[in-house]
């Protein structure tokens, strides 16, 4: 005869069998869940990003992340002083202008001196960045709105006429040499930034590969602003 203890524990086995296959695949569920839902919060939301260079020193440290407002970057607009993250003009891979300075961007315009040396079309920061993209995200801060008329004067910035006030400068790298031609720091013809486009700077303004060697950026490849810093717990804060 046989055992009816036997029939009980085979029951109680397939449900325990059942329970445990049931929340495997609970598990998995979740775990697939979580990770759809950070890569939307990443493609829609938020991004985190981590500093690659000197350029921001010292507001930012290199290896310092921060995390980026990404609805901003698609549906807002950048406010002048706003550290952003972008992917710059594709021309930015050479640190170079689009444009041979200024013999193309004012038609009829003398840039040349006496010897036919390019020198004042060399002071001239980038008026216009190439088509396209460059591969990699940068991050700056808006010195330059669309419209502005905008020149460098010893690592400082004059928009339409003043110098603005930029307590974020690293004081280490504020250029204060004579404003000579030879001189990185000073780009002393003034350009006017094109409609939907922004100018971008380093707060380390001798130790940054900006606007003014690749020019302006268009709205559409900003990918938004950095709103607060995460790591290193030191410096968790906002920007």
């Amino acid at each position: 005869m046989a055992d009816p203890t036997d029939s009980s524990r085979s029951g109680a086995d397939k449900r325990h069998h059942r329970s445990g296959r049931e929340s495997l695949i609970e598990l998995v569920v979740i775990v697939v869940t979580a990770l759809a839902l950070a890569l939307l919060i990443q493609t829609l939301l938020v991004k985190p990003f981590r500093i690659p260079s000197e350029s921001m020193v010292p507001t930012l440290e290199v290896g310092q992340r921060v995390l980026v407002n990404r609805v901003e970057g698609r549906w807002g607009s950048p406010e002048r002083f706003d550290v952003v993250v972008f992917k710059p003009p594709s021309n930015a891979a050479t640190n170079s202008c689009a444009v041979s300075n200024g013999d193309e961007y004012l038609p009829g315009k003398v840039y040349r001196d006496e010897s036919g040396d390019n020198l004042l079309g060399d002071k001239m920061p980038c008026p216009k960045g190439a088509s396209g993209q460059h591969t990699e995200n940068f991050i700056k801060r808006v010195i330059g709105m669309p419209g502005d008329r905008l020149k460098i004067v010893k690592g400082h910035a004059y928009v339409n006429g003043k110098m603005l006030n930029e307590p974020f400068v690293n004081p280490a790298s504020s250029c204060d040499e004579p404003d000579t031609f030879s001189s990185d720091c000073t780009f002393s013809l003034e350009i006017t930034i094109p409609p939907d486009s922004y100018y971008m700077l380093g707060d380390n303004r001798n130790a940054s590969a900006d606007s003014r060697y690749w020019g302006p950026v268009p709205a559409k490849n900003i990918v938004g602003e950095a709103f607060a810093t995460y790591w290193p717990p030191s410096r968790i804060g906002g920007l």
